[in-house]
């Protein structure tokens, strides 16, 4: 197997910049280039190049096999992050008999090939890294900390368990088969459904937490719904004008709200127009409000008809809190006037679904733990039929592993390995 190197960093001018080696030949390699250290031990080392000439003065860092994040020998230069320093110390690597550059992900693939990670901790580490929000962090936290792995090792030993007590019982007369018996598998197989129930119901709300809610804002011409949209940016990202109409497409704005991603759109004036460009806006804007998880309802009167029906979780708010005497919620864009109420009080709406535990944040995951649960269904359905189908209902049980063994990664899925780890960076 070839000794791989990248960067592990990002890439440009920094204070400090790692560059990382991991295979057979690791601490060879970097013995023509200085003293190998001690494994666990970090040194300061004068880097040299093949012609004897001094690259840097670097940290380096020695991990044994089986103690590394890819479980091979692996050695870090902590180098200054100079490009030069950078480049120079990466192309003379690359003169090494064995060594090449790493293909992207390439490391991680080790650590997963290796038995360090498995496929979901694959994926939590890139959500991980891509995170943007806290509630993202923890939640790529929870998996890659193998919470997630945990449980599928609960749920595998189950149905084994219970596809074992069927499997015995084949070869026996009814009258040797212990009577409690398919008690037992019932027992394993209804905390496995269980178990992993729980995890499917909290999914949709961990889809959303990687990949963000959606908030928005509706309510008729010229209310301000684009001035309430700047103001919570922080900055111009709509144009906003006294004339009636001018927002024609959804102009959406990320935001990361007390942890959470979140999306706020600004959505046409709702009205009867004649215009055909203002009216596709308009039908974009119902769209987009049917599928959002909140909306904002900006209206000028209490008492407005609202033009989309309102759910529980949405929000009606009056404009102009700068010049109304009401006392009902009313926000002001202009002046920013009710605006931080108002984002509290989205945040403790989606914070309210948001407790963070186990769950499928992957279609495949979801997928793969549905499959699992229509088996165990099966099983149960054979369970009550007299006589016992044992070999079919053993049968659901293996099915049903299997899912789980697509689900962590345990048997051949490399369609779904390229994909992952083409999305990686050159030095992971």
């Amino acid at each position: 197997m070839d000794t791989i190197f990248a960067q592990a960093t990002a890439s440009g001018r920094a204070g400090v910049s790692i560059i990382r080696l991991s295979g057979p030949q690791a601490f060879d390699i970097t013995s023509n280039f200085c003293k190998v250290p001690p494994v666990g031990k970090p040194a300061l080392r004068s880097v040299i190049d093949l012609d004897g000439g001094l690259i840097d003065r670097a940290l380096l860092l020695c991990f044994g096999e089986g103690a590394s994040f890819t479980g091979e020998k692996v050695v870090e230069f902590h180098v200054h992050g100079g490009l030069a320093t950078v480049s120079k110390l990466l192309a003379e690597l690359g003169k090494s008999n064995g060594c090449r550059m790493a293909k992207p992900g390439e490391f991680t693939r080790r650590a997963l090939e290796n038995g360090n990670l498995d496929l979901n901790q694959v994926e939590a580490l890139s959500d991980l890294i891509d995170a943007e929000t806290e509630m993202q962090r923890k939640q790529a936290m929870l998996v890659l900390g193998g919470q997630f792995s945990k449980k599928g090792k609960v749920w595998k030993e189950n149905l084994l368990r219970g596809a074992a007590l069927l499997e015995a019982s084949i070869d026996f007369s009814d009258d040797e088969i212990p009577a409690n018996l398919h008690l037992e598998v019932r027992r394993l197989i209804e905390a496995t459904e269980i178990s992993i129930t729980s995890v499917l119901e909290r999914s949709t709300i961990a889809f959303k937490i990687r990949d963000g809610f959606t908030v928005a804002i509706v309510g008729r011409p010229n209310v301000g719904k684009s001035t309430l949209l700047n103001s919570i940016a922080g900055r111009d990202v709509a144009i906003t004008s006294h004339i009636a109409g001018t927002t024609r497409d959804v102009i959406e704005v990320r935001v990361d709200l007390d942890g959470l991603p979140v999306t706020f759109m600004d959505t046409a004036g709702l009205r009867d127009t004649n215009d055909d460009i203002e009216s596709l806006g308009i039908s974009m804007a119902y769209k987009k409000s049917k599928i959002a998880d909140i909306k904002v309802f900006l209206v000028s009167d209490e008492k407005e008809k609202l033009l989309i029906a309102k759910k529980p979780s949405d929000i009606i708010v009056l404009n102009k809190a700068d010049t109304r005497k009401s006392s009902g919620f009313s926000v002001s864009g202009k002046t920013g006037e009710g605006v931080s109420y108002l984002l509290n009080q989205i945040g403790k709406k989606l914070s309210q679904e948001t407790m963070v535990d186990v769950a499928a944040i992957r279609e495949r995951q979801f997928e793969g733990l549905t499959a699992a649960n229509e088996c165990l269904k099966k099983t149960k359905t054979f369970l009550d039929q007299d006589p016992l189908p044992y070999e079919l209902a053993s049968q659901e049980l293996y099915f049903a592993s299997t899912q789980l063994d697509f689900v962590f990664g345990k048997i051949d899925i490399e369609s779904v390995l390229d994909e992952i780890f083409s999305s990686f960076c050159l030095g992971k």
